[in-house]
């Protein structure tokens, strides 16, 4: 049976490739996608990419989850350091989550060394740029049984 992964991208990262190229790198979310589909394979794992500003259609889509998704890639950018929600979304999902920041968040300002999500996630992918990503759904694939 083909298992799904969703990869949720919080705030502002539909700007990837235009906002902060010096902090994020020049990849778009579709650069992003292609790659991790690609090492997904597509018979076997299907990956679902999707990004909102809106916290609460993060929240239906973590809840969505729970019937759709073998497990959670997320970048929940600024929601990391202040969603509770988003944390209690991920609470009452049983699969795997790993959270993923393309920088390295300890590098930067103070109020982003807190991260709430963490508090769920099975894994961390911090500071590897886009290729976080990758190294995200390649421990999936593991922890979903569909390591190659």
């Amino acid at each position: 049976m083909r298992q799904t992964i969703f990869i949720l991208n919080g705030p502002n990262l539909n700007l990837l490739g235009q906002r902060e190229p010096e902090i994020y790198g020049r990849d778009t979310l579709a650069d992003v996608e292609a790659r991790c589909a690609a090492l997904a394979g597509g018979e076997e794992v299907r990956v679902v990419l999707r990004q909102t500003n809106h916290e609460g259609e993060m929240i239906d889509w973590i809840h969505e989850a729970r019937h759709d998704a073998a497990g959670i890639v997320i970048n929940p950018a600024a929601w990391t350091h202040t969603s509770v929600a988003v944390l209690d979304a991920l609470n009452a999902y049983e699969g795997p989550v790993i959270e993923v920041h393309i920088s390295n968040v300890h590098k930067r300002e103070e109020f982003r060394h807190h991260s709430y999500v963490s508090a769920r996630a099975d894994g961390i992918v911090i500071g590897c740029g886009t290729q976080g990503y990758e190294l995200a759904v390649s421990r999936m694939l593991r922890l979903i049984g569909r390591e190659k």
